[in-house]
């Protein structure tokens, strides 16, 4: 860059304290910064090494402060979501003030002319009390990072994101680079070709200066750190290959075929001197990878956002292939290898980045001002769907996006709407028989079944050479690349389900009413002799030589932005240890070791559970594609559905005849041992049998259909998403289901004590006085001993609680104390941890009175429809809502949307049209969730719905899913089984 002609610049250049990827690319920015004459100051917490190794010169001056942690990993790959909100908070909000006074005070003393930030938010709002201008250089932004981990850990934390973003606003512009994210938050962009490091030494220099033999074939194992415990073993690699190792440890010993290069050897020269690299995404391994043309075998980084716009990038110029967790870490990697090393990388763009980018710096200390001629957020948000974002969302996707993003996307002309607002032109979608024949079924109309149909049909055209969409998702292909097209393939749907009443009293042996949802999952499998499996590349390359194996192929739809694996395969052998099933513990560890593949565990448990339960053996190979149109996190049981959609189908295609309430009972265990979530049937039972328009009954002891209600025409229920993650894994659902249980136990011992101690008193009687006990003695004792030996909760009525065991449960108890007394709470899918307190009594009380609420519930749906009948059934549900709040499984966002529909009920308009909202109630597991609400079946009804959407997102930032309909649950679906037209 050529010099200043004015004068020496001072910059002051701020660097997140996330990885040493960004202050690799900011080295690059500075060394042409101090070329041409400038001062920088560099405020980072990384060693000053990763700066000297490159610049030595003197006008770098390194300042140690660190102004925001960036993400917290777990692990080399795991992002820990809560943690970094939490470290966030420590080094970036609660030192804010006096952060803002250090920086004003530190950019006058020095004499900044201008503030460059990679990409710490505070240093821009320092810069604007300081009276400089600030820009930024950077691929993301904060704010849309911790947007997902906000979604996690509830919106009572969105205040974080708000103040990341007014920080950024104070930029004058931001120099993006290649791979972005949606970045609004800045009012101008300029973009700028890659930034990456200059190579010291040529691909030859460093080959005989390490020892490598022209005839061996180089990767480079680039983590940014040797991993703590991950073991490498030489039949790691492939014939002829050797391996050089970054970050290795002094005392990490490897095998003779790898090699650990110094700490101080400069990684750029090591990566273009390499054939294949293998490591995680980040901007800096991406850049180099795509500069010196060396393809990437990467591996997935959980809860990141933005690795799917750089995994674009990667794919876009043909540079890269995935790699699963659970291959990188046994030492599977030779196919991954060998399919890298024939890629071609395409990249043709300009690795100068660095001097462009300083050149803008430069221009714009010096007075000059540039503008990328107003464009809008909502522009930059597109040009960052057209990246990859957006042509990755399917229907019923949450990706969270916060609502400065959902602000930006509305001025969109190609809005994509809610999944519950879709039209479906079902006109179109019925070409589906163009391509396929269903040669048993019925889709039954279902606007979902034949859109998924209809994506099946594109899928499968896909394959045709004749197809010129260049861009396809990595799903896409996969799925493309598993069937057999020529061959049958069975279909089943099962929808989610709104819990109308009963929720968490289901484990207690309530009666619940449960209505499945519109929206729901398709699995689409097919089975084939392991001869004839169409194996994707890595799972082919583990067939034994000798013969075929046979093996279990799943892709999920929709997992490129939920921070999951959208792939994942097995050896079926893998479920077989000594002849027999492996046990569900075993399962468990199996699934829970990959974080980003844990997904899986709800699809290939079902083939578990059936080995298992019912002896099945499964001898074919088995691709199975999971398209689920149920929100997660919503407490609308998106997992029953993937669960019972995935048993439904696998029994289809193997001919197994399972009567509903059993398939249900068995994807329960799917997810109670194998997930290892402690949900109650409820779930599974309503996606299984449930009828559209109708409510499931079920008394789950263990789970008994009385039969479907009828909903009356009059009234209508609706679901509300608060926009706060629920999971029954959760702590607070568990402790809950204890102190329910320990309730339970506490209250069959006190039973015991007085049915012995009554006893005692009529057999002493008998010896003194000679008589018989008369009939209230007995029906007194056939009273205890039904309580003595209490099976469900729900079996005790609210009257009994109350004259006996109310005031003998304590209000809460530690598990320690509990154990000690009573030994175990006789629950076999949860365990007590006796260091933790437990609330008792409020878990106990909740299912005995639930119990009956439900039971008054469904008396009223058969009364004269009336304001009366809709009041009673209104009120049932706001005690059920606060009886869930005394539990500790309320929230914020659900009492938010209960107290907006208490205040639209009461409000003078809706008295003088007689009313149309009546109550509300938190549902499923509680802690967040959907809310479910019940109305006049009427147009101000939806009205009203719409309004309290609007109230809600006044409030919070976010714009509550609401879900209105139902459909066929999975029994009454039945399955399809389809075949490609010659």
């Amino acid at each position: 860059m050529v010099g200043s002609e004015k004068k020496s610049l001072v910059f002051a250049y701020y660097v997140t304290g996330h990885g040493f990827g960004h202050a690799t690319r900011v080295v690059e920015v500075v060394r042409h910064l101090i070329q041409a004459g400038h001062e920088v100051h560099v405020v980072t917490g990384a060693p000053d090494y990763v700066y000297t190794t490159e610049i030595q010169l003197p006008r770098l001056f390194i300042r140690k402060v660190l102004l925001d942690c960036g993400a917290v990993q777990a692990d080399a790959l795991t992002v820990d979501r809560l943690a970094s909100l939490e470290k966030y908070i420590q080094t970036a909000v609660l030192p804010r003030d006096s952060i803002l006074a250090t920086e004003v005070e530190w950019l006058k003393s020095i004499k900044a002319d201008l503030v460059v930030s990679d990409v710490v938010p505070v240093a821009c709002r320092a810069a604007a009390d300081a009276g400089i201008r600030a820009v930024c250089c950077t691929n993301f932004s904060w704010d849309f990072i911790y947007a997902d981990y906000v979604m996690a850990a509830g919106y009572h934390n969105r205040s974080i994101i708000w103040q990341i973003a007014e920080d950024y606003s104070h930029c004058e512009f931001v120099i993006r680079l290649p791979g972005y994210c949606p970045m609004p938050a800045f009012r101008d962009v300029i973009d700028v070709p890659l930034v990456v490091r200059r190579l010291h030494k040529t691909r030859e220099q460093v080959r005989k200066e390490l020892g490598i033999l022209d005839s061996q074939k180089v990767l480079i194992y680039n983590f940014g750190g040797q991993p703590a415990g991950w073991k490498l073993k030489k039949e790691y690699l492939p014939e002829g290959w050797i391996c050089l190792v970054c970050g290795a440890s002094e005392d990490h010993e490897v095998p003779s075929n790898f090699v650990k290069l110094p700490k101080d050897f400069y990684t750029p020269d090591a990566i273009a001197a390499s054939d294949v690299m293998l490591g995680k995404i980040g901007y800096g391994t991406t850049s180099e990878a795509l500069a010196y043309k060396v393809p990437l075998v990467f591996v997935r980084r959980d809860y990141f956002n933005e690795e799917p716009f750089l995994r674009n990038m990667i794919e876009h110029y043909q540079a890269g292939v995935e790699m699963i967790r659970r291959d990188l870490l046994i030492g599977h990697w030779a196919p991954y290898i060998q399919c890298a090393v024939a890629l071609k990388p395409s990249y043709d763009g300009g690795a100068n980045g660095g001097e462009v980018a300083a050149r803008l710096l430069q221009d714009t200390a010096l007075g000059q001002y540039h503008a990328s001629h107003g464009l809008s957020g909502a522009r930059r948000l597109r040009d960052a769907i057209v990246l990859g974002y957006q042509l990755q969302r399917i229907i019923g996707k949450d990706i969270a996006i916060p609502a400065w993003y959902s602000l930006a996307q509305n001025e969109l002309s190609s809005r994509t709407q809610l999944p519950n607002k879709e039209v479906v032109d079902n006109s179109s979608l019925t070409k589906e028989n163009d391509y396929f024949a269903i040669l048993h079924g019925d889709h039954q109309g279902l606007p979902d079944t034949l859109g998924f149909l209809k994506s099946l049909a594109e899928i499968q055209s896909s394959c045709s050479p004749q197809n010129n969409n260049k861009f396809q998702t990595r799903e896409h292909l996969a799925a493309a690349a598993m069937f057999n097209w020529e061959e049958e393939i069975f279909l089943s749907r099962a929808p989610g389900r709104l819990d109308v009443m009963g929720g968490i009293a289901d484990y207690s042996g309530s009666l619940v009413l449960q209505m499945p949802t519109r929206e729901a999952c398709h699995v689409a499998i097919q089975r084939n002799h392991p001869s004839k499996q169409k194996l994707w590349k890595h799972a082919q390359a583990r067939q034994p030589k000798d013969g075929c194996t046979a093996v279990l192929q799943i892709v999920s739809f929709g997992s490129e932005l939920g921070n999951r694996g959208p792939t994942f395969d097995m050896d079926l052998s893998d479920f077989v240890e000594d002849g027999q099933p492996i046990t569900y513990e075993k399962a468990y560890n199996y699934f829970a070791r990959d974080p980003a593949q844990k997904w899986a565990a709800y699809v290939a448990g079902t083939i578990l559970v059936l080995m298992t339960e019912l002896g099945i053996r499964f001898e074919d190979s088995i691709s199975i594609l999971v398209s689920s149109g149920v929100p997660e996190g919503k407490g609308v049981s998106s997992s029953a559905a993937v669960e019972v959609a995935s048993m439904t189908a696998v029994a289809a295609a193997h001919g197994l005849n399972i009567d509903p309430r059993h398939l249900a009972l068995l994807c329960q265990k799917v997810e109670n041992h194998i997930v290892g979530a402690p949900c109650g049937v409820m779930d599974q039972m309503a996606s299984t049998c449930g009828e559209a328009d109708k409510l499931l009954a079920m008394v789950c002891q263990p789970a008994e259909v009385l039969g479907l209600v009828d909903i009356p025409p009059t009234v209508r229920f609706w679901g509300i998403d608060s926009g706060i993650r629920h999971s029954v894994g959760g702590s607070d659902y568990k402790s809950v289901r204890v102190g329910a249980f320990m309730g339970r136990k506490i209250i069959k011992s006190a039973a015991s004590v007085e049915l012995r101690s009554s006893l005692s008193n009529i057999s002493s009687a008998q010896q003194i006085n000679g008589f018989n006990p008369d009939e209230a003695d007995e029906d007194s004792k056939d009273l205890l001993e039904m309580e003595a030996s209490l099976d469900y909760l729900c079996n005790l009525s609210p009257h009994r609680y109350e004259a006996s065991y109310a005031t003998r449960l304590p209000e809460s108890l530690s598990g320690q104390e509990f154990v000690e007394k009573y030994l175990d709470h006789d629950d076999s899918v949860t365990k007590i941890d006796k260091e933790r307190n437990y609330a008792v009594r409020a878990p106990t009380r909740h299912p005995i009175y639930e119990n009956f609420r439900v039971k008054a519930f469904k008396a009223l749906l058969s009364a004269a429809p009336s304001n009366d009948q809709l009041s009673a059934l209104g009120e049932l549900m706001y005690q059920c809502h606060f009886s869930y709040s005394a539990c500790g499984l309320g929230s914020n966002g659900t009492d938010r949307l209960v107290s907006l529909v208490q205040e639209m009920q009461h409000s003078k308009s809706s008295k003088s049209e007689g009313g149309t909202l009546y109550g509300a109630k938190i549902t499923g597991g509680g802690s967040g969730g959907t809310v479910c609400v019940v109305g006049r079946n009427c147009l101000r009804s939806n009205e009203q719905l719409i309004e309290i959407q609007q109230r809600y997102k006044s409030a919070t930032g976010f714009l509550p899913y609401v879900f209105e309909g139902s459909s066929p649950g999975a029994a009454k679906f039945g399955h399809l089984q389809i075949r490609l037209r010659s």
